[in-house]
């Protein structure tokens, strides 16, 4: 008998736990949208980690109202001009904030627009051959080399020449925000020996006698002027040229910036251009990652 009580306890005292282990609430138990609620409220590099944690999570990461809230403003035009119309109408946000986090290139590869994968803030490239520079098709003052150091793959070098005016003109929608307009420029020819980098500084010359003149101006009004030396031969340097303002979202602003050196006392050579950045002004100091 006391055997038989024994028994009927335990399976008794293990019906109990089971059925208190069982009311208890854990993460699945959320709502999604409660977690979608949440979740927009973070990065989107920690919202896709959190998705990770369980299928409620998955699911609620990929809400498009989450998403929605993580691309700029001018997300719309970004998508109709990179992605086209046809595309946007069938992916979610979610896949249109990974597409347009991508190097996305147009007018024939030469321009390209990408979201900064965090923030979700537009970074914008110019590469050389989208630049208007004086010369250009005159081999005995420029040519064009090829580099794996350009993200566009090549760059306008300067051999020697009297005037030199480089010259960017670019109308886009921007969300509204500052940005600073950076020449990415290199004092001397590099190349690889032997698998190392090396930098022909032979045909450097002119650039310390005068400074560049860099100037900036916006179609509504905005301008500014600066002057410098260029520096630092067989490095990469960003010179910054101005800053705007964008005040109106989903408006287009034109924007027309420069660098010259156009004093025709002496000659200017050994100058390489990469290519012309935008981005917001507080990305200004992580430049190199560009």
């Amino acid at each position: 008998m006391g055997a038989s009580i024994s028994s009927t306890t335990t399976v008794k005292e293990k019906g109990e736990g089971s059925n208190s282990s069982s009311s208890r609430t854990g993460l699945g138990d959320i709502p999604e949208s409660c977690i979608s609620s949440i979740l927009m409220n973070l990065d989107p590099p920690d919202i896709c980690k959190l998705a990770r944690v369980n299928r409620a999570f998955h699911r609620a990461s990929s809400a498009d109202f989450v998403w929605e809230s993580k691309l700029p403003q001018n997300y719309k035009f970004l998508a109709n001009k990179i992605l086209g119309e046809e595309n946007i109408s069938i992916m979610t946000k979610k896949e249109i904030y990974a597409k347009l986090c991508l190097p996305n290139r147009y007018d024939h590869g030469t321009k390209e627009v990408r979201l900064d994968k965090c923030s979700g803030q537009v970074c914008f490239s110019m590469s050389s051959k989208s630049l208007k520079i004086t010369g250009i098709d005159d081999r005995r003052y420029w040519i064009y080399i090829p580099t794996e150091e350009s993200r566009f793959k090549n760059v306008a070098y300067l051999q020697q020449m009297w005037w030199v005016e480089v010259v960017g003109e670019v109308e886009f929608v921007f969300p509204v925000g500052s940005y600073s307009i950076t020449f990415k420029l290199q004092l001397g020819k590099a190349s690889k020996k032997l698998g190392r980098r090396v930098c022909n500084v032979d045909q450097v010359h002119g650039w310390d006698i005068k400074p560049v003149r860099f100037q900036l101006s916006t179609s509504d009004g905005q301008r500014s002027i600066s002057e410098c030396y260029l520096q630092g031969p067989g490095d990469w340097v960003y010179y910054h040229v101005g800053d705007f303002v964008v005040v109106k979202p989903n408006e287009p602003i034109k924007i027309k910036f420069s660098l010259a050196q156009i004093d025709c006392t002496h000659t200017k050579g050994g100058l390489c251009i990469d290519s012309a950045i935008i981005c917001p002004t507080e990305f200004r100091e992580k430049l190199k990652q560009f």
